[in-house]
């Protein structure tokens, strides 16, 4: 039986840890999944761990073994998803809801063989189909997956959020809701920005560029995959019934260029190779020795030429490790003369359809951010977003000013 022979429209629903972090939340959320199923709809729900269950399970390893293999880290962390899918599927039953509980494996998501951040080759949703027609709940173990030599994998960072949109994918579901502990998507960090504002939608392009400058609600793998699939996603509070965020294809407002968002992001460090020679193929060489070494780099600036030589700067994740001996070895292999790294450095997104288009844009965000007196340490922008390298310090007085002068009076 395949997915388009089901008699209801499905919707893949993907509850967080912080949302199913206690019986009392699991007894919700399974309340929620009989409400959506009474509405003739087929219900295949994806779970996280409960709560700090991951980092619970991470640092028992560490008590155990100095070195623990990642073979045996996933077959451990993937029991987290393993108990909360067994307790949602018994709570669900409790309320006299047909359920039942299947692993990645059971569920048929097939990885690549990395362990702690493989990559989901396709699935196979033939058990989940056959579940959906006995008229079962479905639920599911996100973050989770076995490779062709069946050995258990887990999906690394927003794992069970793509998990919830590759089902939604290979079932043709209607639509698939993350449903975690915020209202939406909003126009900037509500920690940072008191005034910030429930976004009703955005594009799947929109929302990408902020999932990957600094909007933790949705990580980018997942945006990724609903945009190439079109899966319509919706972002939305697992404990009140609110509309929240809708991502769709395209936001219908014609030629209009609207600011959407201004996110942020301090988990950063700014890296300069100092005087490069300036010749062609340098950048290619340095940029494939970092790609070597698993470093991922997020923006790079490369200053004028000066007397035959130039800096190369770039961004990479706080967490990325830049060891002295790599740092040497990559300046070697380019010809500079030394490197520095500064973590004190955090990153300013102002996110919109067209913004590099617009005339003026630019300019006013520059002037706003000068009147604040922050200086800029770089810049970059296309035509969806335009980012700041600033001062940590300056991180969250730049985000307000930004905010109130770019979206507070947008009638978005």
């Amino acid at each position: 039986m395949t997915p388009s022979e089901l008699n209801k429209p499905v919707v893949v629903l993907k509850f967080g840890g912080t949302s199913i972090a206690s019986p009392n939340l699991i007894r919700n959320a399974a309340q929620r999944i009989a409400r959506c199923r009474s509405e003739q709809k087929h219900v295949v729900c994806v779970v996280s761990a409960m709560g700090d269950t991951t980092d619970q399970l991470s640092s028992l390893a560490r008590e155990v073994s100095s070195n623990p293999s990642r073979r045996e880290m996933d077959v451990l962390l993937s029991a987290g998803e393993v108990q909360s899918m067994a307790l949602l599927s018994m709570a669900l039953t409790e309320l006299g809801v047909p359920a039942i509980s299947l692993t990645g494996q059971q569920g048929g998501i097939l990885t690549d063989d990395r362990h702690a951040d493989a990559r989901i080759l396709r699935i196979d949703p033939a058990r989940v189909v056959e579940s959906l027609h006995d008229d079962h709940v479905v639920v599911l173990a996100g973050f989770q997956g076995t490779d062709e030599q069946l050995e258990i994998t887990t999906l690394g960072r927003g794992g069970s959020d793509t998990s919830a949109v590759a089902m939604a994918a290979a079932l043709e579901a209607e639509r698939c809701e993350i449903l975690t502990d915020v209202a939406g998507v909003f126009t900037a960090d509500p920690r940072l920005v008191s005034s910030a504002k429930q976004i009703s939608t955005l594009s799947y392009d929109e929302m990408l560029e902020m999932a990957n400058l600094g909007a933790k609600v949705l990580h980018g793998r997942c945006v990724e995959l609903a945009r190439r699939f079109r899966v319509p996603l919706v972002v939305a509070s697992a404990t009140e019934e609110l509309p929240g965020t809708r991502i769709v294809r395209k936001v219908e407002s014609m030629e209009e260029v609207v600011v959407r968002a201004v996110t942020d992001d301090r988990d950063v460090q700014k890296v300069s190779i100092l005087s490069v020679p300036d010749k062609p193929g340098i950048a290619a060489r340095l940029f494939s020795v970092l790609g070597d070494q698993g470093i991922n780099v997020r923006l790079i600036v490369q200053a004028q030429s000066h007397e035959g030589h130039n800096d190369i700067t770039f961004i990479v994740s706080g967490e990325t490790l830049m060891e002295k001996s790599n740092l040497e070895a990559v300046v070697d292999q380019v010809g500079g003369t030394s490197w520095i790294v500064d973590d004190d450095v955090a990153l300013l997104n102002i996110v919109g359809e067209g913004i590099q288009r617009e005339p003026g844009v630019a300019g006013k965000i520059f002037s706003v951010l000068a009147e604040q007196q922050i200086n800029l340490d770089l810049i970059s922008s296309s035509n969806l977003v335009i980012t700041c390298v600033v001062k940590e310090k300056d991180l969250a007085r730049g985000a307000k000013a930004l905010h109130d002068a770019l979206i507070e009076t947008d009638n978005n």
